[in-house]
C-alpha cells in the first residue's frame, strides 16, 4: 500500500487525542443509584463482555470482535436515553502466571499486573467506552475477599426438599449432628479420583487434560484418589435445565448445557453379588431390557473391586486399574476407541431371572456417573455390543421391532441377533414383559422392581459435583481451617485471607500443595491448621458481573440498591438486618424475591466465545441461584441474552496460532489504518456469530470508506494541510439526500438492535456515496450522519463534528457525540415520491432525470424532450415515435 493511501486522513493525530479527551472527562463513567448525577428516569442497559485472562501475548484481532460489538450497542443505548453499564476487568488467576513464576522466580502478581497493564493499554487504544472506574481484577484482595465470602455462603448452606439453598443454621435448629450437616453442605470434602499432574503439582479439570497430558506443558497426567473440596452443583441440576427456557440464548448453547447436565429417567436396580453379602446398584434408562443383561461392568475404581476379585484375576485387574489411572474421563468415554476390560472372576445375580452373570471392569464406566456400575445388554446397546463381541460374551435379544408369538413371546430364542437394535420396540424373551411396547414395559418392570424391593424408578444426571480444589499457589485460599480432623470456617472479619509470601513456587512433588511450604502461615493456632488447597480459576469468574454493579463497595460484595437497579431496573426495596448479621452482610431480606419480573436474567446482553458455552455459564448460573435463594441477589438468572461471536481465522483460513505464523496483532493494524478502521472492519466481515477469515484487503476497503467520510467535511491543500471543505455549507439537504439519511438512521438503529452490524455499515456506505455525489454538502445533515456513525467509528465522528463546529457552531453537537441523542428518522422522508427515468434516443442512453411518480405520460414526454442532451442527439429532427414505459424509461425514435 502506498504512503499516500496510508495517509488518506490523519487518524494517527486525532485518535490518541480523543482517547485522552474521553479519559480526562470520564466520558463513559456510569453513576450508580445514590450518586448525585444518577438519572433515575432513564432505563438501564447492562452490556457485558466475557472478561479476558491477561496473558503475556496480549490481544489478538479475535478479542476486539466481541468487544467492538458490545461497544457499539453500548454507545447506541447511551445515545438512546439509557443508563449504560459497560465495564471491563480481568480473570487474572491462572496456571500460566504460576508456571512463569516457577521458571523465573518472579511473583505471579508482578507478571499478572504487567500483563494487565498491556491489555488495558491495547483496549484504550481501540476507543472502547468502558467505565474504567469499575475495573475488576480477580487477584485483587478487595475482590477475592468477596469470592471467599461467597464460598462461605456455599459452605454454610444446604438444599432443602424444595430444591432451594438454605442456611445450615436451619439444620442445626433441627438438631442434626455435625456429621449429618457436613453430609448435606453445598461445599463438602470428598476423596475423589482426580487428574493429578506430578510435574505441575496440581489437579487438573477434565478439560485441562488432552490425550493423557496436561494442556499446559504437555506433562503426563495420572488418575489418583485425593481429598478434594467439592461443590454440590448436582442439587441444582433440574433447575439448571428448567430455567434455561426463560433466557434469550442460542438454542445450540442451551442444548449444550442440557446435554452436559444429561438428565435421564430410568430405574435403579439391585443386583446381589454371588457368594458374598453385597449388593450392586445400577442405574439404567432401559429397565425393560433387564432380561437381556448378560454381564455387568464396574468402574475400575469401584469400592467392591478389591473385595470381589478372585486370586486368579488379581494381577490382571491390578494392571488394568493402573493403566486406567493414566487416562482422562474424556479418553475413557471416547466412543470411537477400542473397548478394553478385565474379568474380575466374580458373578452377580440378575434379579428378574436369577441368572448368574459375570462381573467385569472397564474404563468406559466412570465412578462419578450414576453408581459406577452398569448392567450390559449387548443386543441393544452399541457400546455393550462391541464389548461383548470382543470378549465373546452372551448376546440375548429382548427387544424386537414388532411383537412375536401373538404378543406373548413365551419361548426364549437362544440364537444371537445379527445386529444391535438400540431403538425402542416390543419386548421379547422377557417373561411377563413379552409383547409390550417399550414405554409400557418400562412402567411395568419399574413397578415390579419397587413391589419386590429390588429397585425403584429414579432420575439421574450426567452432571457431577464440581471439583473445586487445586494444588496451586496462585489462587484464592480457602477460608477454612482443620482442627481435630474436622473443618470449619474462619470468621468473616478475617477476610480477605491472603496467600502467604513465597520465594519458591515449585510443586512439592507430592500431593501436598505449594502452600504447605509456608509453615507459619499454615499454623492457624496451636491446634488448627489452614486448608492448603486453593480455588480454581473458575471461582472469580462466577460472579464478576455482580461486582461491576458496585465495584468500589468495601462493605458488601455488591450494594443492595446497585444490584437491584442494574439486574432488574428497579429502584425500590430496602435492605434490612436479619439473622443477626450486620446490615452490610445481611441477605436482602426485604427483597420480594417472588415478584414477577419480565425477564429472569439481569445482564441484558452477554457476549463472548463459544469456548465458555458450558462450564463458565453453568458455574455462574449455579452460584447465582444459591445467592438468589439466600436472598442476596434479586434475579434467578445472571445473563438474559447471550451471543457468541464467531472465531476470526487467519488469512489462510486456519485458526490463528504462533506456530502457523498467522496471528494478526491489533496494534499493527491500528498503527497502519487506525482504530476506527479495525473496529469497522471486524463488524463488516460478516454476521457476528459466524466464523470468518481475516483479510488485510478488507481492512483497506473499510479504511477507504472512512477516508471518503473524512472528505465529506475536509479538504487538503497542496502542502498537505487539512481544512473544512468549501463544499460544506449551511444549506438544507435535498429530497434525495434527506431520504438516504433517514433510511440510514432507520436501518442502522434497527440493525444495531439485531447485532447486524455488517448491514448497518453497508447502509452507511450507501449514504456516504449519496453525500459524496452532491456538489454542495449540507452541514446539518452530515452532523446527523456522524451521530449514526459514531458508535462504529467514534474517533473520526468526534473529530469531524469538532471540525464542523469550528465553522458552523450552530449546526454541530456541542461536546461529544456519545452524549448526543440518537437521531429519529422521519417516516415521511422515506416515502418515494419521485422516480428516476432513463432517456434514450434510438435505443441508446443519453440522459436521465427524476420525475414525480404521479407524472402522466405526456408530462414525462415533455421533460424528456426538454433535455439538452436529448436535443443534442436528436440533431433537430422531429421524433417519429416516442415510447414511454412508466417508472422506467422514455425512448425517442428519430
Amino acid at each position: 500500500m502506498s504512503s499516500e493511501q496510508r495517509k488518506a486522513f490523519p487518524f494517527s493525530e486525532f485518535e490518541p487525542k480523543w482517547q485522552d479527551v474521553w479519559e480526562a472527562k470520564k466520558a463513559f463513567r456510569t453513576p450508580n443509584p445514590g450518586d448525585a448525577d444518577f438519572d433515575a428516569s432513564k432505563p438501564k442497559y447492562f452490556v457485558l463482555d466475557m472478561f479476558p485472562y491477561p496473558s503475556g501475548a496480549g490481544l489478538h484481532v479475535g478479542h476486539p470482535e466481541g468487544y467492538t460489538a458490545t461497544d457499539i450497542i453500548g454507545r447506541f443505548k447511551k445515545m438512546s436515553g439509557f443508563n449504560v453499564l459497560h465495564p471491563m476487568g480481568w480473570d487474572a488467576f491462572g496456571l500460566p502466571a504460576e508456571q512463569y513464576a516457577i521458571k523465573t522466580g518472579q511473583h505471579p502478581r508482578a507478571t499478572t499486573e504487567k500483563n494487565i497493564e498491556g491489555f488495558r493499554g491495547q483496549l484504550k487504544r481501540l476507543g472502547f467506552a468502558y467505565d474504567w472506574d469499575r475495573e475488576v481484577n480477580t487477584t485483587d484482595p478487595g475482590y477475592f475477599k468477596w469470592t471467599q465470602w461467597i464460598f462461605l455462603k456455599l459452605y454454610n448452606s444446604y438444599v432443602n426438599d424444595e430444591g432451594k439453598a438454605r442456611p445450615i443454621a436451619e439444620l442445626e435448629a433441627q438438631g442434626l449432628s455435625r456429621e449429618e450437616i457436613d453430609h448435606r453442605r453445598l461445599a463438602y470434602v470428598s476423596s475423589a479420583p482426580v487428574n493429578w499432574c506430578p510435574e505441575l503439582g496440581t489437579v487438573l479439570a477434565n478439560e485441562e487434560v488432552v490425550d493423557g497430558k496436561s494442556e499446559v506443558g504437555g506433562f503426563p497426567v495420572e488418575r489418583r484418589p485425593m481429598r478434594q473440596w467439592m461443590l454440590r452443583i448436582t442439587a441444582f441440576a433440574q433447575r439448571l435445565i428448567d430455567e434455561l427456557d426463560g433466557l434469550d440464548w442460542p438454542e445450540g448453547i442451551r442444548m449444550l448445557q442440557r446435554n452436559w447436565i444429561g438428565r435421564s429417567e430410568g430405574a435403579e436396580v439391585k443386583f446381589k453379588v454371588a457368594g458374598i453379602d453385597e449388593t450392586i446398584t445400577v442405574f439404567t434408562t432401559r429397565p425393560d431390557t433387564l432380561f437381556g443383561a448378560t454381564y455387568m461392568v464396574l468402574a475400575p475404581e469401584h469400592r467392591l473391586v478389591d473385595e470381589i476379585v478372585t486370586e486368579e484375576q488379581l494381577a490382571a485387574v491390578e494392571e488394568y486399574r493402573e493403566k486406567t489411572t493414566r487416562k482422562s474421563d474424556l479418553e475413557r468415554t471416547e466412543l470411537a476407541k477400542e473397548k478394553s476390560g478385565v474379568f474380575t472372576g466374580a458373578y452377580t445375580i440378575n434379579p428378574v431371572n436369577e441368572e448368574k452373570i459375570p462381573i467385569w471392569i472397564a474404563d468406559y464406566v466412570l465412578q462419578g456417573y450414576g453408581t459406577g456400575a452398569i448392567m450390559a445388554v449387548p443386543a441393544h446397546d452399541e457400546r455393550d455390543w462391541e464389548f461383548a463381541t470382543k470378549f465373546h460374551l452372551p448376546i440375548r435379544e429382548v427387544v424386537a421391532d414388532a411383537p412375536r408369538l401373538g404378543g406373548e413371546g413365551s419361548a426364549v430364542c437362544e440364537m444371537e441377533p445379527a445386529a444391535c437394535l438400540s431403538c425402542e420396540g416390543f419386548a421379547v424373551n422377557s417373561g411377563f414383559l413379552n409383547g409390550l411396547a417399550t414405554i409400557d414395559a418400562k412402567h411395568l418392570i419399574t413397578a415390579w422392581l419397587e413391589e419386590k424391593g429390588l429397585g425403584k424408578g429414579t432420575v439421574n444426571f450426567k452432571l457431577r459435583d464440581w471439583l473445586f480444589s487445586r494444588q496451586r499457589y496462585w489462587g484464592e485460599p480457602f477460608p477454612l481451617v482443620w482442627e481435630d480432623g474436622k473443618h470449619r470456617s474462619i470468621p468473616e472479619s478475617e477476610l480477605p485471607l491472603l496467600p502467604p509470601t513465597l520465594e519458591d513456587f515449585k510443586p512439592t512433588g507430592t500431593p501436598e500443595p505449594p502452600l504447605s511450604k509456608a509453615t507459619d502461615w499454615v499454623r492457624y493456632s496451636a491446634t488448627a491448621t489452614r486448608e492448603l488447597n486453593t480455588m480454581p480459576q473458575w471461582a472469580g469468574s462466577c460472579w464478576y458481573y455482580l461486582r461491576y454493579c458496585d465495584a468500589s463497595n468495601d462493605q458488601r460484595f455488591v450494594g443492595e440498591e446497585a444490584e437491584r437497579y442494574w439486574m432488574t431496573g428497579r429502584l425500590d426495596g430496602k435492605v434490612s438486618t436479619s439473622n443477626g448479621l450486620p446490615a452490610s452482610l445481611a441477605p436482602l431480606a426485604d427483597f420480594d424475591t417472588d415478584f414477577e419480573t419480565p425477564k429472569p436474567g439481569g445482564v441484558d446482553l452477554y457476549v463472548g466465545g463459544t469456548e465458555h458455552a458450558v462450564l463458565h455459564l453453568l458455574y455462574a448460573r449455579f452460584w447465582h441461584k444459591v445467592l438468589f435463594d439466600l436472598g442476596y441477589v434479586s434475579t434467578p438468572e445472571p445473563f438474559q441474552r447471550l451471543v457468541n461471536q464467531g472465531l476470526i481465522m487467519g488469512e489462510d483460513g486456519q485458526k490463528m496460532s504462533k506456530s502457523r505464523g498467522n496471528v494478526v496483532n491489533p496494534d499493527d493494524v491500528v498503527a497502519e489504518y487506525g482504530a476506527d478502521a479495525l473496529r469497522l472492519y471486524e463488524m463488516f466481515m460478516g454476521p457476528l456469530e459466524q466464523v470468518k477469515p481475516w483479510s488485510m484487503k478488507g481492512v483497506e476497503g473499510v479504511y477507504r470508506f472512512l477516508a471518503r467520510v473524512w472528505r465529506l467535511v475536509m479538504e487538503v491543500d497542496d502542502e498537505g494541510t487539512w481544512s473544512v471543505s468549501s463544499a460544506l455549507q449551511d444549506v438544507p439537504a435535498n429530497k434525495q439526500l434527506t431520504k438516504a439519511l433517514h433510511e440510514t438512521i432507520k436501518k442502522a438503529g434497527e440493525d444495531i438492535e439485531k447485532l447486524s452490524f455488517n448491514t448497518a455499515i453497508s447502509q452507511m456506505m450507501v449514504c456516504t456515496n449519496a453525500f459524496t455525489g452532491a456538489e454542495v454538502k449540507p452541514a446539518a445533515a452530515i452532523v446527523t450522519f456522524l451521530k449514526v456513525l459514531s458508535p462504529f467509528a467514534p474517533h473520526l465522528a468526534d473529530e469531524l463534528n469538532a471540525r464542523i463546529a469550528s465553522k458552523f457552531s450552530n449546526l454541530a453537537v456541542n461536546g461529544l457525540l456519545s452524549d448526543a441523542t440518537w437521531p429519529v428518522y422521519d417516516p415521511a422522508a422515506l416515502i418515494e415520491d419521485e422516480v428516476e427515468i432513463v432517456f434514450q434516443v434510438n435505443g441508446k442512453l443519453r440522459d436521465k432525470a427524476r420525475v414525480p411518480i404521479q407524472a402522466t405520460k405526456e408530462e414525462i414526454e415533455k421533460i424528456a424532450l426538454a433535455s439538452a442532451r436529448v436535443q443534442e442527439f436528436m440533431e433537430g429532427k422531429p421524433p417519429k415515435k416516442i415510447i414511454v414505459v412508466p417508472g422506467k424509461l422514455v425512448n425517442i425514435v428519430v
